[in-house]
């Protein structure tokens, strides 16, 4: 019996034991009173505004051929991979509607290739200040003592039965590490590649990094998905900031500090 209680006590303890380990790197921040340093919360806000400059200017260019295919060609007369159910802003489309929207596409290329390229630049820069400052290893990198299933699935049923403790502010838990690990080394970089192999020049400078897609169509289709699971990625940490602590994240991110004695850990 006695066994048993020490287990069960012990296995109780993990997810306790796991968010002290996962928050013990945040310390030296959290004493100074520093969350954000300047470069983060800089390169933080560029990519945001980029983002949705990008998801708005995308949007008008999907109107003009909703419609997406597999390889290296692909047009109205060819079999799609699947048609997204909205009119086009060409007559040309045959979308099934006997109407079109109304022509955005001009604009909208020219905002999409600057905010990219605007975008790419603010990545490398935030890249190699992680890098050079272990912002990576201190702030994004999970410990080992956090790296188990049970503290996976605790942390993610976590945020549906309560609300994060005003001490999260100064640490990120495990899922929200992994989540920014593999938007910031997987995702972005794919969006930027797949937006690269649509481009005619790139193909024709480096053709193999478009064969690896399985051509300009391909890579289409891929920059299409990638930039929904991007999407999905962004509204769900909104509604995690909303329900962690709107106010005491947001202040962090615009101030880099949390100013608030009772907001401290």
């Amino acid at each position: 019996m006695g066994g048993h209680i020490s287990t069960l006590r012990s296995t109780q303890a993990a997810p306790l034991k796991a968010a002290i380990a996962n928050s013990a790197r945040s310390a030296s921040a959290a004493s100074s009173g520093l969350r954000h340093s300047l470069l983060v919360r800089v390169t933080h806000w560029v990519m945001t505004f980029c983002f949705f400059a990008l998801l708005i200017s995308g949007s008008e260019i999907v109107i003009s051929h909703p419609r997406f295919y597999w390889g290296e060609t692909g047009n109205v007369l060819t079999q799609p991979l699947f048609t997204l159910p909205i009119p086009s802003s060409r007559r040309l489309v045959p979308t099934g509607y006997n109407y079109v929207l109304p022509d955005q596409n001009g604009w909208s290329r020219a905002l999409h290739f600057q905010s990219a390229w605007v975008l790419l630049l603010a990545g490398l820069l935030y890249l190699l200040y992680g890098l050079i400052s272990r912002h990576f290893y201190r702030n994004l990198l999970p410990a080992k003592a956090t790296l188990s299933w049970r503290t996976f699935r605790t942390l993610i049923t976590h945020p549906l039965n309560s609300k994060s403790g005003v001490e999260d502010v100064w640490s990120y838990n495990l899922v929200q590490r992994l989540a920014y690990l593999f938007v910031i080394f997987l995702l972005f970089p794919l969006l930027i590649w797949t937006g690269l192999a649509m481009s005619p020049a790139f193909d024709a400078a480096i053709p193999a990094t478009v064969t690896l897609l399985g051509g300009r169509q391909s890579a289409r289709t891929l920059h299409m998905c990638v930039s929904l699971l991007l999407l999905l990625f962004v509204c769900v940490h909104v509604f995690m900031v909303w329900r962690a602590g709107f106010a005491a994240r947001m202040r962090a991110m615009i101030t880099g500090r949390v100013n608030d004695p009772e907001e401290r850990p």
